[in-house]
């Protein structure tokens, strides 16, 4: 019996990978919060899957997945394997709320990894963790692989590094399968409204039928190296599948700027962006008949930004064979066509 239990199940990439496990006829088992509004519409469409297990608990709760590994020890499965996705995750929001996104991220991880060890079971259990190229903050190389010395900006930067050398150490010190994945920017169109790409998606939707006048973003300079969730999963997966636990950079290897992202947006929708004025006066407006689609606002900007992230994933590419579906183009067409 193949068993698969996510944290952040009802998340983006939670949601991809649960169905992806579950084609592969796995017992997938997810952990969910508590919420007074209703908060799993990204796997609804699967709700009814014999193989699907929601339980109620939280990072923070240690008991809570005690609980579950022992429901799933009663399985007497081989192979347990633990993806743990869940997160706070949005960088600006982690300025705001730095001691809840380190409760989360930095502790709730310690979390599983106890969990894991209190109930006996890491001799079975394969751990995968969920990190980013936010570690790499002020970048030291213009390209960023598994060698580059971290260098974190941001209270979201900085839970997720302790992440990493946590898990690290209990690898080190239980023997324990345990891999870290530092996946770039990926998207979706189940992405959340607030992260950029999402925002540029909807906001040109609302603008096209009237709902929105403009546009409004920070910084448009920066530059991400962006791909598609379903790759990205497929490349946790992966990772799991190893025959050791090796960690990984997974990136599209490219990388282009918010700027360029909106033009190639309004492209799709047969609009072309001129660009006028300088800083927070700066506009984007519609080339044909100069309105105003897109403005700068100070109230975007983070307190330390990240200017450039670039990623080399040659080396998962190279051991385990994973390539990418999707380029930046057919992730936008995919963004705009299944919008939700």
């Amino acid at each position: 019996m193949k068993i698969g239990f996510i944290t952040g199940i009802t998340g983006q990439d939670g949601s991809y990978l649960s169905e992806l496990l579950l084609e592969k006829d796995y017992k997938v088992f997810g952990l969910i919060r508590r919420s007074s509004n209703f908060n799993t519409q990204r796997i609804q469409h699967i709700f009814d899957n014999p193989n699907l297990n929601l339980r109620y608990g939280d990072l923070t709760d240690i008991v809570s997945i005690i609980n579950i590994l022992n429901e799933i020890k009663v399985l007497e499965p081989e192979v347990i394997e633990f993806y743990n996705l869940a997160a706070q995750s949005h960088v600006k929001v982690s300025f705001e709320l730095p001691v809840f996104t380190t409760q989360i991220n930095s502790i709730g991880t310690l979390n599983c990894l106890e969990a894991i060890r209190q109930t006996l079971l890491t001799d079975k259990v394969k751990f995968y963790q969920a990190s980013t190229s936010e570690l790499y903050g002020e970048v030291i190389e213009s390209q960023q692989s598994e060698t580059t010395p971290f260098n974190p900006v941001s209270p979201y930067a900085v839970s997720k590094l302790y992440s990493y050398w946590i898990i690290k150490n209990y690898k080190d010190s239980y023997n324990m399968f345990c891999c870290t994945g530092i996946l770039f920017n990926h998207e979706s169109p189940r992405r959340g409204g607030t992260f950029v790409t999402k925002k540029i998606i909807d906001s040109i939707k609302n603008i096209l039928d009237g709902n929105q006048d403009c546009l409004y973003l920070g910084n448009i300079n920066s530059k991400r190296d962006w791909g598609h969730a379903k790759d990205y999963v497929k490349a946790m997966w992966m990772m799991i599948q190893n025959n050791k636990p090796v960690d990984y950079v997974v990136s599209s290897n490219t990388t282009i700027s918010v700027r360029e992202f909106i033009e190639k947006s309004f492209k799709v929708k047969g609009i072309d962006i001129l660009w006028e004025g300088e800083g927070l006066e700066e506009t984007g407006t519609n080339k044909e008949n100069g309105k105003i689609l897109v403005r700068i606002s100070e109230k975007y900007f983070r307190p330390c930004e990240v200017e450039n992230l670039y990623g080399n994933s040659n080396k998962i590419r190279e051991e385990l064979g994973w390539e990418p579906e999707y380029n930046i183009d057919t992730l936008i067409e995919d963004m705009f066509n299944n919008m939700n």
